[in-house]
């Protein structure tokens, strides 16, 4: 396939994704039926509480899902490729050449008895066969200095332990781009961050990301760092995607009762005075017994009989904005009840 033509289809499409977890309690649905897309040069965050099955639709893309945890249906497609009929060989092979991962921690990720240098080679040498040593620790200290990593030469022959957490994690950046992979994956990759090193590291992945022209999935609970690095954005509830849209239209006009609690929770910095944080009330929601209807509904302010019962559809909230609200259904109903009326209005009026 040339790339022309690459470029005409999306990066990536995961389309109606159900991945449970057989446990001897019972059968746990940590992903319940989601589908989004991702292109090239774009970053899509996707945001939601622990346990609201980000991390294991991430791993179901790489193939690093493990057992008892089993894809049951949907496809996952990079660039028109099958991600699920692939086997562990062809994975591996696929696996940072072509999608990369960068995990949540990294001072659990790397090897202690390893050094730096040695491990970011070994993802070099793994991908190409021919590499010599020579060529391949320079690519490395080149990715470390692009990655903001001063006195490199040195840096190459220290062990984790010896350097800090900030410096950990732009050595897993490191270690995800080296091969210049075309989709890269972020699970919270700055959680263990202060705030000053966090920022650094925001701009690093939006300078990377736009000189290897890939598409990444940035995995978080922040919402402020959704605002400082993603083009659109998936909001995940109990396995399911409850809200998707461009990220302007998230954050000024949200349409889920989750999404509008995530923002209430979280402190405003261009707010006109002292406002109170209010979080969202209970707990979430029995993944072994879900309700039968929204995820939500036991915890949300607005819930309606029906919520309880039935889930509710995706409603179209404007361009690439859509929700899964009975509230927004009701909206959509009386929108056009007063477009028919009006309809009605004008036409004896024209009589």
């Amino acid at each position: 396939m040339s790339e022309d033509n690459n470029k005409k289809q999306k990066l990536l499409e995961v389309k109606n994704l159900h991945v449970s977890f057989f446990t001897p309690a019972g059968e746990v649905k940590a992903v319940n039926g989601i589908s989004y897309d991702v292109d090239y040069d774009e970053v899509m965050g996707i945001v939601g509480e622990s346990g609201s099955g980000k991390s294991v639709e991430a791993y179901s893309i790489i193939g690093l899902l493990q057992s008892p945890g089993k894809v049951m249906e949907g496809s996952i497609t990079l660039e028109g490729e099958d991600m699920l009929a692939k086997s562990p060989s062809e994975m591996i092979d696929y696996r940072g050449s072509q999608v990369a991962m960068i995990f949540q921690n990294p001072m659990t990720c790397l090897n202690p008895v390893y050094t730096i240098g040695n491990q970011l080679t070994e993802a070099l040498c793994a991908h190409d066969k021919s590499i010599s040593k020579e060529e391949a620790d320079k690519r490395a200290m080149e990715m470390l200095e692009q990655v903001g990593i001063n006195n490199v030469e040195k840096r190459m022959k220290q062990y984790p332990h010896e350097l800090s957490g900030g410096m950990r994690q732009r050595v897993m950046i490191a270690m995800g781009l080296i091969c210049h992979p075309k989709l890269l994956i972020a699970d919270e990759p700055t959680t263990a961050l202060d705030v000053t090193i966090q920022a650094q590291i925001l701009e690093l992945m939006k300078e990377l990301q736009k000189k290897n022209h890939m598409g990444i999935i940035f995995i978080t609970h922040n919402l402020g760092v959704v605002a400082e690095v993603c083009d659109k954005v998936s909001v995940m509830y109990a396995g399911k995607m409850v809200e998707q849209g461009p990220v302007d239209d998230i954050f000024y006009q949200p349409g889920h009762p989750y999404t509008m609690g995530l923002l209430r929770s979280m402190p405003r910095v261009d707010a006109e005075s002292y406002e109170r944080l209010i979080p969202i009330e209970g707990t979430p929601v029995d993944m072994l017994n879900p309700p039968e209807g929204c995820p939500f509904a036991p915890r949300c302010e607005h819930a309606m009989k029906v919520c309880l019962q039935k889930m509710p559809p995706y409603v179209e909230l404007g361009d690439n904005h859509r929700a899964a609200c009975w509230l927004r259904v009701q909206d959509a109903i009386n929108t056009q009840k007063e477009a028919q009326k009006k309809e009605g209005t004008e036409g004896k009026e024209n009589e």
